[in-house]
């Protein structure tokens, strides 16, 4: 595979993509966002993989939680969205449908006829103390009532994994593990399988990568700090669709700490004295490379940034599911079209030409 990562920074091209049949993935804060995006724009999208996430807007859930907005949107996205006591304690499938309804009704995101026909993977592992499995068989059922075919849903809550992408790579952590960097050994490889329900008759992966994996300018997406997002975004461009050939869009989502440049914080303050090697894993070994590389997918990994105090709070990392990069808590943007983060996100897809 040739690389430009190293050091070369190149501009974020634009190839024959196929409109409206681009998909997304994600994990944990990524999935959260896969299905937010999903929702805010449609009609560019053919299906999804939402690898422990809950529903649209789950963070809404109960805005009585706290006095102020934000402190409620808080304590719903971790005790509603993430870990509920009990499944009637978690999210409520029909009031976030009907939540989707009003913002569609508000012109806030597309129109949700287009999720009919469209595919949609939802993965739970038996393991994961992160973000329960009663919080991703809502968002199964949040899917359905939107009118997505059973037949189009793949739901999978049989595999002993943590809270995790699944990979074949002995060097990854143990299969029930629940802990940075969260990539998981198992039997088989997630993405693959994600890919491969969004899209019929794929070829096999690639053995040898013929592709590139650039590195481009993200800022040129969003316009200052609050978007928490890198510097610096990612992306695999197979050699066939630099030549010209028909291609597809797949957007990767990394969860928290995930992210190329991830630190952690202390007191607010960044420790790069001890930043986590974690590098580019989830660019290069989680397996989207391979089968993109013989099938003319372009793989977009865009890159969130962790940020702590001045007003934006995102230690981890996190893609915003719940509010943060809002100008008004009282009236959070995170979910819609023109929220920060997704604007940039389906900018990048616009300029690749999906």
């Amino acid at each position: 595979m040739k690389s430009d990562t190293s050091s070369k920074i190149v501009p974020l091209g634009t190839y024959n993509v196929q409109k409206g049949d681009s998909s997304i993935s994600g994990l944990s804060s990524g999935a959260f966002m896969t299905v937010q995006l999903h929702l805010a724009h449609s009609a560019s999208f053919s299906g999804v993989g939402v690898i422990a996430g809950g529903p649209f807007r789950c963070a809404e859930s109960f805005r009585d939680a706290a006095p102020l907005a934000e402190d409620a949107y808080v304590q719903n996205a971790e005790y509603i969205c993430m870990s509920p006591l009990t499944a009637q304690t978690g999210p409520n499938a029909l009031k976030l449908v009907q939540l989707a309804r009003d913002t569609e009704r508000d012109r806030m995101i597309d129109p949700l006829s287009n999720l009919k026909g469209d595919r949609v993977y939802l993965f739970t592992g038996t393991h994961d103390t992160v973000v329960y499995s009663d919080v991703v068989k809502c968002t199964r059922r949040f899917y359905e009532l939107l009118g997505v075919a059973s037949e189009d849903i793949a739901f999978d809550d049989t595999v002993a994994a943590g809270h995790s992408i699944v990979t074949e790579n002995p060097e990854d952590s143990m299969l029930g593990a629940n802990q940075p960097p969260y990539i998981n050994c198992g039997k088989f490889v997630q993405s693959h399988r994600i890919l491969n329900h969004i899209y019929d008759d794929l070829a096999p992966p690639s053995a040898n990568l013929k592709g590139r994996l650039i590195r481009f300018d993200q800022t040129e997406f969003f316009d200052g700090p609050r978007a928490s997002m890198s510097e610096f975004g990612y992306a695999y461009v197979p050699f066939e669709v630099e030549q010209g050939s028909p291609a597809r869009v797949h957007i990767v989502l990394h969860g928290c700490k995930q992210g190329y440049g991830y630190v952690n914080f202390v007191y607010g303050r960044a420790d790069q004295a001890n930043q986590a090697p974690y590098g580019n894993r989830y660019i290069t070994t989680t397996g989207y490379n391979e089968i993109a590389d013989s099938n003319n997918i372009i793989v977009l990994y865009p890159q969130a940034t962790g940020a702590d105090g001045g007003g934006l709070q995102n230690p981890d990392g996190c893609w915003d599911w719940w509010g943060y990069t809002s100008e008004q808590p009282n009236q959070p943007d995170y979910y819609s079209r023109d929220a920060i983060q997704i604007k940039a996100l389906h900018g990048m897809l616009d300029r690749l030409g999906g």
